[in-house]
């Protein structure tokens, strides 16, 4: 098979440029919770953890994908990247349930934090994040591996935002409850987008027709071709992100030509590709007689 560079690895770049930002942040983070005895920044440090381990998987998988195929694995590695947004998934769903966890604990006892050294060191997290979430925005659209890291980005965004206004309220107020409050309104935005995630990468591995392809769509305009019959046994399926594949079999228009086959498979594939977007097909030709075989148990 040919090597087609995935929708993930044309944002590999972007990808690098926000993991070292959110690295370089961790552990300014980490040193500032550590120094201000801030709880809430090291939650949120913990949080930015798991963050950097997924931008460090994922480009992990993007690595993987470019490996050649092998006569053992005949589609190369590109489902890696589809694993890496699930992996991606679960630990925010996971995380997601301890922020919950987290902000219930403060709330019979909510701690005293240093707020205004909290806010600085926030805000300098709200900068690194918006630029990650800009790197990112556009490939996030076009591959499930990169949704998962710009979700992972968000979140930690989100997270910057909510330290920085329980920070204003607690330098005016001293009200401490603003920091778990804050806590569970992150949790609670991040809880539907992952299952959404979840579900996209769990389609792609059950190899699902992809949400946006009709199928009875592509059948009707597979059989728009004059010389075509009918059409069976008709699959199409996700390989990776941005990357679609259809098989089928083509029942031939009785008395055509089988000198016309090639001419026919280079209208359907055109067609396939330019209605659809389905740029890799395999479709077999037959003749009526042989389709009835097929049939036959």
């Amino acid at each position: 098979m040919t090597r087609t560079p995935s929708a993930a690895a044309q944002h590999r770049r972007a990808l690098r440029v926000t993991f070292a930002l959110n690295l370089a942040y961790l552990v300014i983070e980490a040193a500032g919770g550590i120094a201000t005895n801030s709880l809430a920044l090291l939650a949120d440090a913990a949080h930015m953890l798991t963050d950097v381990g997924g931008l460090a998987l994922a480009l992990f998988a993007m690595w993987m994908a470019q490996r050649p195929a092998t006569p053992q694995k005949t589609f190369g590695y590109y489902r890696v990247e589809i694993l890496a947004a699930l992996a991606n998934a679960v630990v925010l769903f996971v995380m997601a349930f301890f922020i919950l966890y987290e902000a219930w604990g403060r709330f019979s006892s909510p701690p005293e934090v240093a707020s205004l050294p909290m806010f600085a060191i926030a805000g300098v997290g709200l900068v690194v994040n918006l630029i990650g979430i800009w790197n990112l925005r556009r490939g996030s659209t076009e591959s499930l591996n990169v949704q998962g890291a710009f979700l992972e980005v968000v979140s930690d965004t989100l997270g910057s935002l909510g330290v920085i206004l329980a920070a204003v309220i607690m330098l005016a107020t001293g009200w401490y409850y603003a920091d778990p409050i804050f806590s569970v309104l992150i949790g609670l935005f991040i809880l539907p987008r992952t299952v959404g995630l979840i579900l996209q990468a769990v389609n792609v591995l059950l190899e699902s027709t992809p949400s946006h392809i009709n199928l009875k769509a592509v059948e009707e305009a597979m059989r728009s071709i004059p010389e075509v019959a009918a059409v069976h046994d008709l699959h199409v399926w996700t390989i990776t992100s941005g990357m679609v594949s259809l098989s089928a079999h083509v029942v031939l228009v009785a008395g055509t030509d089988p000198r016309q086959g090639q001419r026919i498979l280079e209208r359907l594939n055109a067609r396939l590709k330019d209605e659809f977007g389905i740029a890799h097909a395999t479709i077999q030709l037959e003749s009526v007689s042989l389709a009835d075989q097929e049939e036959q148990p």
